[in-house]
C-alpha cells in the first residue's frame, strides 16, 4: 500500500498495511532483541497457550502529525503501566516499560508515512500485543512470550463522528465476570461482548451499556470504552474492579479538573441516566462518542440525554481540549505527549 494512494479524511476505523512491524520474545528466562519484519504473518505452534487458553493481551494507543508537523504519541507511559498490569493477571511474562516505549516508538517512526496529515481527523493507531507461545496441553502458564506492534492508520471509530448516538442496555449478557479479567485489556473480554454488540447493531444501537455483572444495578462499560456522564456539573463515570481503567478517561478526569468540574468515581444506578445533563463513551479508539438517549431493551425505559440532538457543552470542551493536546495545538501542561 502506497500512503499517497490513502484518502486521508475518509479513511475508516481498520487495518490498512504498513511498512514494518516490531516483534521481540522472551525465551530462556529473558527478551531478546528486537527486530524489524514485513511480514503481517505469525509462525505460531497449534498447542500455544494464547490459542487455547488465551494468554493474549494487547494495548490500543495513537500518533499523531502535530499542527507543526512533529509526530506526538499519546500517553505511551501509561500503555507501557497497563499491559504489565494485564501481563501479571494472565501470569504471563511483563514486558519491561523501556522495551514497550522503545518498540512503540521505533515502529512509528519505521511506518512515518502513513501518518495521517495534520487536518485530516485520522491518526496512526498503533496495537501492541503480547501472546503465550510455549506449546501446551496441560492449563498452565506459557514459558515463551511474544511481543508485537504494529500500526494502522485510522478514522473514527464510530462512523458518525463526534455525533450523539443511541446506545441500550440489555441484562441477558454479560461483559465479564464480577472478579475476572475485566480489569486488563484481554482478548476474551471483548470475545464476550460480540454477541451482545452484534444484537445491539442489529437493532440500530451503536453500542450496550453493560450493567454490573453482580447485581445488575450499575453501570458497568459501553461496549469496548468507558462511560462517563456530566451531572450538577460534576464528572462521573462507574467505579468497579471489573471496568478497564481508561487512560482516555484518565485524561477526561484530569481536563474536568482542569476546567473546575468535581469528579467522581462510584457506582452509578442506572435510574440516575434521568438526572444527567451529558453522557458519552470514551476510549482511544473513538476518543469520545456522546450518548443521545440509553434504552433499556428490558423494561422499556428511555434515558434522553441529548434533548437536543446535539453534544453537550462539557463533553464537546473536554473533547477538543484532548484533541487539541494530541495535535498540539495548545500546551501539553500535563507532559502526556512522547515526540518523536
Amino acid at each position: 500500500m502506497k500512503s499517497n494512494e490513502l484518502d486521508w479524511a475518509n479513511l475508516s476505523f481498520g487495518y490498512v498495511p504498513t511498512d514494518v512491524n516490531v516483534r521481540c520474545t522472551f525465551r530462556d528466562g529473558q527478551w531478546g532483541p528486537i527486530e524489524e519484519t514485513a511480514s503481517e504473518h505469525i509462525n505460531l505452534h497449534m498447542a500455544a497457550t494464547a490459542l487455547h487458553y488465551g494468554q493474549e493481551i494487547f494495548e490500543g494507543l495513537k500518533a499523531f502529525r502535530g499542527k507543526d508537523g512533529k509526530i506526538r504519541i499519546f500517553r505511551l507511559e501509561e500503555n507501557a503501566k497497563r499491559i504489565i498490569e494485564s501481563a501479571k493477571g494472565l501470569m504471563m511474562e511483563p514486558v519491561p516499560a523501556e522495551i514497550f516505549c522503545e518498540m512503540v516508538k521505533r515502529v512509528v517512526k519505521a511506518n512515518e508515512r502513513f501518518i495521517p496529515p495534520y487536518g485530516s481527523g485520522a491518526s496512526l493507531y498503533i496495537r501492541p500485543l503480547e501472546i503465550g507461545i510455549s506449546a501446551r496441553v496441560g492449563v498452565k502458564p506459557s514459558s515463551e512470550y511474544t511481543f508485537i506492534v504494529f500500526v494502522s492508520p485510522v478514522g473514527p471509530y464510530f462512523k458518525e463522528g463526534f455525533k450523539p448516538t443511541n446506545i441500550c442496555v440489555m441484562r441477558e449478557f454479560d461483559r465479564v465476570a464480577p472478579k475476572g479479567t475485566g480489569r486488563w485489556k484481554v482478548g476474551g473480554n471483548y470475545a464476550a461482548s460480540i454477541a451482545a454488540g452484534e444484537k445491539a447493531h442489529s437493532l440500530g444501537y451503536s453500542a450496550v451499556l453493560y450493567l454490573d455483572p453482580r447485581e445488575k444495578k450499575y453501570l458497568d462499560e459501553c461496549g469496548p470504552a468507558n462511560f462517563f456522564a456530566i451531572k450538577d456539573g460534576k464528572y462521573i463515570t462507574p467505579a468497579s474492579d471489573s471496568i478497564l481503567p481508561s487512560i482516555t478517561n484518565k485524561s477526561f478526569m484530569q481536563l474536568a479538573r482542569d476546567m473546575g468540574l468535581e469528579v467522581e468515581e462510584r457506582h452509578i444506578p442506572i435510574e440516575e441516566l434521568d438526572y444527567v445533563s451529558e453522557a458519552a463513551a470514551c476510549g482511544t479508539a473513538a476518543v469520545a462518542s456522546p450518548v443521545a438517549e440509553v434504552d433499556d431493551l428490558d423494561t422499556g425505559k428511555k434515558y434522553i440525554i441529548a434533548k437536543d440532538g446535539k453534544p453537550g457543552p462539557v463533553t464537546t470542551e473536554l473533547y477538543n481540549r484532548l484533541r487539541a493536546i494530541q495535535l498540539g495545538e495548545t500546551e501539553d501542561i500535563h507532559g502526556w505527549n512522547t515526540i518523536l
